[in-house]
C-alpha cells in the first residue's frame, strides 16, 4: 500500500492507503474523498480529477503524456508545473507519501 494524502481546498486532509495498481483517482473515489469527481471514470476524457501535486513530488512522477496535457487545458486554474490528472497516475510503492491538493472546484 502507498499512503497518499489528499488535501481539500478548505485544508481538510484525507490520508488513504491506496493499493498499488490503482490510480490516485481510484484511491480518492473508492474512499469518498470530496472534490475528485472523475466524471469520465478514468478515461482521460475530462479534467474532473485535477489536482496540484506537492512540489517535492513533481519530478518523482512519470511525465504527463500529450493527452493529459490537452485535458489539463480544461481544468480549473491549471498550474503548468504542478497540475496533474489523478486518473493518469498509477500507484506504486514509490508513491508512498504522495501529497496532492484539490482545486477549489472541478469543471
Amino acid at each position: 500500500m502507498a499512503k497518499i494524502t489528499y488535501i481539500e481546498h478548505n485544508g481538510t486532509k484525507h490520508e488513504i492507503d491506496v493499493k498499488p495498481g490503482l490510480t490516485v483517482m481510484e484511491g480518492a473515489r473508492d474512499n469518498g474523498v470530496p472534490g475528485i469527481d472523475a466524471d469520465c471514470g478514468g478515461a482521460c476524457a475530462c479534467s474532473t480529477c485535477h489536482v496540484y501535486v506537492a512540489k517535492e513530488w513533481v519530478d518523482r512522477l512519470p511525465p504527463k503524456d500529450s493527452m493529459e496535457e490537452d485535458m489539463l487545458d480544461f481544468a480549473y486554474q491549471p498550474d503548468p508545473e504542478t497540475s496533474r490528472l489523478t486518473c493518469q497516475i498509477k500507484v506504486t510503492p514509490d508513491l508512498d507519501g504522495l501529497v496532492v491538493q484539490l482545486p477549489e472546484k472541478q469543471i
